[in-house]
């Protein structure tokens, strides 16, 4: 059979990829701290006895955008954005330490600090507990202050800030972990209190992304018809030799 057939069936497979990612991105166009997925893909031309003169699709993963998202006020006392590259640091559902750039934190019943999702903060030394009816307060370089009732403040952990050298990988549950292992905390790492970072998902650029690919998708589509009509044809050809 034609070649043909199975080209246009790997760009349409790898147009199906590309229109999931899309669509996962756009999902997450309010998600905060949310670093837009990246995909490109290479021709790699068919070897074999005389001219390449066909090419399959194949994935090349290039990871995620970096560009950091829009960072909005919120006036929130335990609402946090990072500055630059700076990540903060949180323990996974896995036990692994992992990093986000979502900032929205809280307490727990029992005063440990947490993400919005659950998550527990790490601070410098590990999980970080606040007093029970103290009023936090973050700084810029993540130390965290309680004042109590009584108008005393008490310096009670400080968040592991992160500054990676080299990109992050992306897990299954969303959060980033570098390659190396654990990373050492950023004493120079700094965030911006009461606010919060949005995601770096451009709407407008995503749906016409999400547009192109599913015209490339009819477009291999066609190209399988076409190849399948002149498969018959030349079957009805050498039929009547």
């Amino acid at each position: 059979m034609d070649r043909r057939i199975y080209l246009s069936m790997g760009g349409a497979k790898a147009t199906m990829q590309r229109q999931e990612i899309l669509s996962n991105n756009l999902a997450n166009v309010s998600t905060q701290g949310f670093r837009a997925e990246m995909q490109a893909f290479r021709s790699v031309p068919v070897r074999g006895d005389g001219a390449s003169t066909r090419s399959y699709a194949l994935e090349t993963t290039v990871g995620y955008n970096p560009d950091p998202g829009v960072v909005s006020a919120t006036g929130r006392n335990l609402d946090v954005a990072m500055r630059g590259n700076a990540w903060l640091a949180v323990q996974g559902r896995d036990g692994t330490e992992a990093y986000t750039r979502a900032g929205a934190l809280d307490t727990a019943a029992d005063g440990t600090l947490v993400t919005r999702s659950g998550l527990t903060v790490l601070g410098d030394g590990g999980p970080i507990t606040a007093p029970a009816g103290a009023q936090l307060q973050i700084a810029s370089d993540g130390t965290i202050s309680a004042r109590a009732a009584n108008g005393s403040i008490t310096p009670v952990g400080r968040l592991k800030l992160v500054t990676p050298e080299a990109p992050l990988q992306r897990g299954d549950d969303g959060l980033f972990r570098a390659p190396e292992g654990d990373l050492p905390a950023d004493a120079t790492a700094r965030l911006q209190d009461g606010a919060l970072e949005g995601s770096n998902v451009s709407a407008v650029e995503t749906m016409v992304a999400m547009i192109s690919a599913a015209r490339q998708f009819e477009m291999q589509m066609r190209s399988m018809q076409t190849a399948e009509k002149d498969e018959q044809q030349a079957q009805q050809l050498l039929s009547l030799s």
